[in-house]
């Protein structure tokens, strides 16, 4: 019985993994789709959300079935609980990447502005390294990698302040204005994105110590 509880366990951790390399994927077509100005990508990233949310479904059951048949303790009790966090972390990130494309689409007639442009491609780069340094921390419970995020948030968070001040700069320019407000929501999907990659960080930092603490600072 013990035996089939770990490999349940290895299961769910291993689709996990896969449900954050879904997430990695939307991110990509996200970003390809907004820099290319690619409305048949954008497209493929918002039907591909569904996969995200039928593998985030697949978890979840697969939580509830485990607690169901078995009384899983201490770090085995922790590890069902992350799991379970980390997933409903994992669909949100999905769906601001959905929202990156639709974006992309409403903005299809408009002209942009290059240089924040390639700032929003900084951004998705960097949230593409924390979404990746989370999944790696916590399948090697990385305490040191996952408390990484933290610094690594504050550069997507300037990132994020730097986008504001672009579409200042841009508000005289009734041709780019439209285009610039809408690119504003784009980087608050990036910046949400680290933010979750935070979550999971912390999540694999409770798994480790048994205690739970932040890695940023909310008052900042």
């Amino acid at each position: 019985m013990r035996t089939t509880f770990q490999e349940d366990l290895a299961r769910l951790e291993a689709d996990l993994q896969e449900e954050g390399q879904y997430v990695l994927r939307a991110l990509k077509g996200a970003m390809g789709a907004l820099r290319n100005r690619d409305i048949e990508l954008a497209d493929d990233v918002i039907a591909f959300d569904d996969e995200i949310d039928k593998l985030c479904t697949r978890i979840e059951t697969g939580v509830q079935t485990l607690l169901a048949r078995q009384t899983p303790v201490a770090s085995d009790l922790r590890l069902v609980l992350a799991v379970l966090k980390i997933n409903l972390h994992l669909e949100r990130m999905g769906d601001y990447c959905v929202t990156i494309a639709k974006y992309v689409k409403l903005t299809r007639d408009l002209q942009p502005e290059r240089r924040m442009v390639e700032g929003l491609e900084e951004m998705g780069e960097r949230a593409e390294q924390m979404t990746r340094v989370a999944l790696d921390s916590f399948s090697a419970r990385d305490m040191a990698g996952a408390e990484s995020l933290g610094d690594l948030d504050d550069l997507i968070d300037r990132a994020n302040r730097r986008a504001h001040d672009d579409v200042m700069e841009l508000a005289n320019d009734i041709n780019l204005r439209e285009w610039g407000l809408r690119m504003l929501f784009v980087s608050r999907c990036l910046e949400r994105i680290g933010d979750h990659a935070v979550d999971i960080g912390e999540q694999t930092g409770y798994l480790i110590s048994g205690e739970f603490r932040e890695f940023t600072d909310a008052s900042r």
